[in-house]
């Protein structure tokens, strides 16, 4: 088998090669072929990276057959990231192996604990999703408005009925600008009329 071995260190005065060392064993151990993928300086948060991009089209393009990780931190961070990525492994058939949570993915205990993880991916979402709409309602409730600014324009212009458009044109500028000068409570006909 072909193994991609995966090391991150999240500083460059960090070393990787206490994480190489176990998995050069590991593979070697499984009489496995290892290509050895390291990011250096990079935090486990960032869902791209040099080296795992690099893995992962490897993965893709069929030139590994498992991925093999010191510990899934060092994969990422983000349980979201962490199994969607290991889904689509799946799902073009890479096994997956951590030696810090021996997990095996190509054992049906590694299938197990891959489908829990992602069950409390799930829960997560959905734990997260309640708070956002609890926030909603608190402010609602609060009387706060939600969404883009109202667009406020001065009764003189309303008066006016000009759009922003002729307004605009009019004064000679962007409609973002007459919209602003608008909201100001500038009145198109007026100012013209006063420089004119």
């Amino acid at each position: 088998m072909r193994a991609a071995l995966y090391a991150r260190v999240s500083t460059f005065d960090q070393e990787p090669e206490n994480q190489l060392a176990e998995l050069r064993r590991y593979a070697a151990a499984r009489d496995w072929t290892a290509v050895e993928f390291v990011d250096r300086g990079i935090s486990g948060a960032k869902d791209r990276r040099p080296a795992l991009d690099a893995m992962l089209q490897a993965a893709r393009r069929r030139k590994v057959d498992v991925i093999v990780c010191w510990r899934l931190d060092r994969l990422g961070r983000n349980l979201r990231h962490l199994v969607v990525l290991l889904e689509e492994l799946q799902a073009i058939g890479i096994s997956f192996v951590s030696l810090g949570e021996g997990i095996d993915c190509s054992h049906p205990a590694g299938k197990l604990q891959m489908h829990i993880l992602a069950a409390l991916a799930e829960f997560e979402r959905a734990r997260c999703r309640e708070r956002v709409l609890a926030g909603l309602q608190r402010a609602r409730a609060q009387g706060k408005h939600l969404g883009r600014p109202r667009r406020r324009t001065s009764p003189q212009v309303a008066a006016a009925g000009l759009t922003v458009r002729q307004a605009a044109d009019l004064w000679g500028v962007s409609k973002s600008t007459a919209a602003r000068r608008m909201a100001a409570g500038d009145v198109p006909g007026q100012t013209l009329s006063a420089t004119a």
